[in-house]
């Protein structure tokens, strides 16, 4: 089997590549940072094709599509994304339109492109990594949760498109809580222990994926809080994610931004989404 993986550099991205490289499937690999497509390619026992390319242009999705369409690919894997902290009127709009293009804009051109291919043959997978966050508002990270929600709906809506079919199509969202990345290393907030580690999300996630699991939640804490956000006002539940945001704020020495200047982002199409409260 062929998987294209996108934001394959690093976090849960780079291990999903790992899973399915160890068993035995050919990967091609794609991200922004060249260097680290090529550890993971030498450290796969399988074997990786790199590709490097920043999804949050519109002509870099089609074109990527363009370099690999005459190639069988079994899976897809949309996986590129990241996130940006602080009120909603005082975070940067150009970043914003940057997080739409890659967390909405790419998933959803790879997804259409791909799928009309898999359906032709009537096989394949397909895999968007959402997120926790897609099940509630989230003040303070009104984009990065808004775009998470909107690669959930669309994938679940495109599941019972396929049921109706009856394609032998499989396609997955994918949505952890927090998660052991790179990106609290990058970000100037704090963030609350994730559940999981990368490794451990990616086994799942590539588990279930083949199992054709409509909707994949790591973690009975995380399917609790889904629960409890079901039968919570949205009062309480925009009290609640607010109040969890908002200690997401580093206190100690050299810590003298303002919450509104607190804009942060992982390198763009890396892989490394939030670390997501529920």
């Amino acid at each position: 089997m062929k998987a294209l993986i996108t934001g394959a550099s690093s976090g849960l991205g780079r291990d999903i590549a790992r899973v399915l490289g160890d068993m035995g499937c050919e990967v091609i690999a794609t991200a922004r940072r060249k260097d680290r497509l090529e550890e993971l390619q030498q450290q796969l026992s399988a074997p990786v094709r790199i590709i490097e390319a920043d999804l949050a242009s519109e002509q870099n999705c089609f074109a990527l599509y363009e370099s690999v369409k005459l190639e069988k690919i079994d899976i897809l894997v949309n996986n590129a994304g990241f996130g940006i902290f602080g009120a909603f009127c005082q975070t940067d709009l150009m970043q914003e339109l940057r997080l739409i293009d890659t967390n909405i804009r790419a998933v959803h051109i790879l997804t259409k492109l791909f799928l009309r291919d898999f359906i032709a043959r009537d096989s394949g997978y397909l895999l968007n990594v959402s997120s926790a966050t897609a099940f509630t508002p989230g003040p303070l990270m009104a984009a990065y949760y808004a775009s998470k929600a909107y690669i959930l709906h669309l994938t679940l809506a495109v599941w019972k498109e396929l049921r109706q079919q009856s394609s032998h199509v499989s396609i997955s969202a994918l949505c952890p809580g927090p998660v052991e990345t790179e990106f609290e290393q990058k970000a100037a907030v704090s963030f609350t222990p994730a559940h999981f580690s990368s490794e451990r999300v990616a086994q799942i996630a590539v588990r279930s994926m083949f199992a054709r699991r409509m909707l994949i939640v790591p973690g009975a804490q995380i399917k609790l809080a889904r629960l409890f956000a079901r039968l919570l006002p949205e009062r309480s539940i925009l009290a609640a994610a607010y109040h969890l945001q908002h200690r997401r704020i580093p206190e100690g020495p050299g810590d003298t931004l303002p919450l509104n200047q607190r804009n942060v982002q992982s390198d763009m199409a890396e892989g490394r989404p939030p670390v997501p409260p529920i």
